[in-house]
């Protein structure tokens, strides 16, 4: 699943109509009154470690369980908490089947081998209790109320304790949580970004304005708790809005990026860059993808919806000339960096709209031999599938988000002369309802 800046998806979305991987949070519910928000405000709370089950029955049978997370029925993240992973993978592949019943069989769900911690995104809201004491965590399912967490058992250890670690330096240094009631306050979020491969660490300290006090000596407190912080980045917004980041940003330590590697690739990653928040499960997803493309290193490959170009570039190194079509500038831009940081010479990324793209090549008698698309959610438009059937690739893979849309897809794509030879499911989200699929299709 690909997004790009400003392409955030909402985390809360069900199986069938399309849940994503953004964390609880990433944008925001309606508001709420302030009276009734005031009112819902908690005090601190521990959230103990998740990821060894505490105080829950281990196979005894006796007692009542208690559940895994003791936030799950406010925080709505983790859908699935309280189920075991089997039970998890079975449920995700019953439902994958039904939708994919009339075009084929889906092989094997891909499981994770260690579904804990595998979020290395995590964003977490600040604000304040009925005291005035410091909170961070996620906004309570469709509301605006905060729920205090520390640890989450989905995200990743370190980017967890390094958010404690900031909350804990506030009052020594007089900054107060943003109050979007009053407008009063400073920091809004905190978002953590973790390099899987190379164990880089960004922290983005989101700001109601564009003053740090003691901006030095915030920096050193908190590299001398947690000297492994690779850079740290203020982004500033001032808007009432429902994204985390704003426009404005200011590097305060380090290069203002850090860089990962995913299948043998290296890729840059600054504060508003898609990268996949599961590395583990991506690379599973996209050697899929491949085997699916059945390249031999002579094809002619568009990537649509390409984002910062993953597939694409890995895609290159299997074949003979690959085009990636992407809309969103910024995103095309960091595809341009990084083909040059891979040295990667057979990709070419341009800024359009993929429908309108491949339709100019249609009209302009282009050859295609496999098209790669990764749409956002809400799955492909009308327009861009009458533009595949037009320019005819010999097979199409795609990749999907939401088994609902893509069923629909597909619904139309069969009617164009297309077979679909091949799906699978992947859990990128273990503990949500959300699932990733990779499906084959050849004329």
């Amino acid at each position: 699943m690909k997004a790009t800046p400003g392409r955030e998806r909402p985390e809360k979305a069900k199986f069938q109509g399309g849940a994503s991987n953004l964390k609880n949070g990433e944008r925001r519910a309606p508001k709420q009154g302030a009276a009734g928000r005031e009112a819902s405000k908690r005090e601190v709370r521990q959230v103990p470690e998740r990821g060894k089950p505490q105080g829950r029955e281990q196979g005894t049978g006796k007692g009542p369980k208690q559940k895994l997370c003791p936030v799950s029925s406010k925080c709505g993240g983790c859908q699935w908490i309280d189920q075991s992973y089997s039970k998890q993978l079975e449920a995700k592949s019953t439902k994958f089947r039904k939708l994919m019943e009339p075009y084929c069989r889906p092989e094997p769900i891909i499981a994770m081998d260690e579904p804990a911690h595998y979020r290395n995104k995590v964003h977490a809201v600040f604000g304040e209790d009925k005291r005035h004491n410091a909170i961070s965590g996620t906004y309570e399912e469709k509301s605006h109320r905060i729920v205090p967490i520390d640890s989450c058992l989905i995200e990743n250890r370190k980017a967890d304790e390094i958010i404690v670690s900031i909350r804990g330096l506030l009052k020594s240094f007089k900054i107060r949580p943003y109050d979007e009631d009053t407008g009063r306050g400073l920091l809004r979020h905190v978002l953590i970004r973790v390099g899987h491969a190379t164990g880089q660490i960004m922290v983005v300290l989101v700001l109601g304005y564009p003053v740090l006090p003691s901006k030095n000596n915030f920096v050193k407190a908190l590299l001398k708790i947690h000297p492994e912080i690779t850079t740290m980045v203020i982004n500033v917004n001032d808007r009432d809005t429902s994204m985390i980041l704003g426009e404005k940003e200011q590097v305060i330590y380090g290069k203002g990026y850090i860089e990962d590697e995913l299948c043998g690739m290296t890729f840059r990653i600054s504060p508003k860059s898609f990268y996949q928040v599961n590395p583990v499960q991506t690379e599973k997803l996209y050697a899929k993808a491949m085997e699916y493309a059945r390249l031999t290193g002579k094809e002619t490959v568009l990537d649509a919806y390409c984002g910062t170009g993953t597939i694409g570039m890995i895609a290159s190194r299997q074949a003979g000339n690959v085009l990636g079509v992407e809309l969103n500038r910024d995103a095309v831009r960091d595809a341009v960096s990084n083909a040059k940081r891979n040295g990667i010479t057979n990709v070419r990324f341009y800024q359009k709209d993929a429908g309108a793209f491949l339709l100019e090549m249609a009209e302009a008698g282009a050859k295609l031999d496999v098209l790669f698309l990764d749409p956002p959610r809400t799955g492909s438009s009308e327009a861009f599938l009458n533009a595949a059937a037009k320019i005819k690739p010999k097979r199409i893979v795609y990749i999907s988000c939401n088994p609902g849309t893509l069923a629909e897809d597909l619904k139309t794509l069969v009617k164009k002369g297309y077979k679909t030879e091949k799906c699978v499911a992947v859990d990128m989200f273990p503990y949500t309802d959300a699932i990733e699929a990779v499906v084959a299709l050849s004329l």
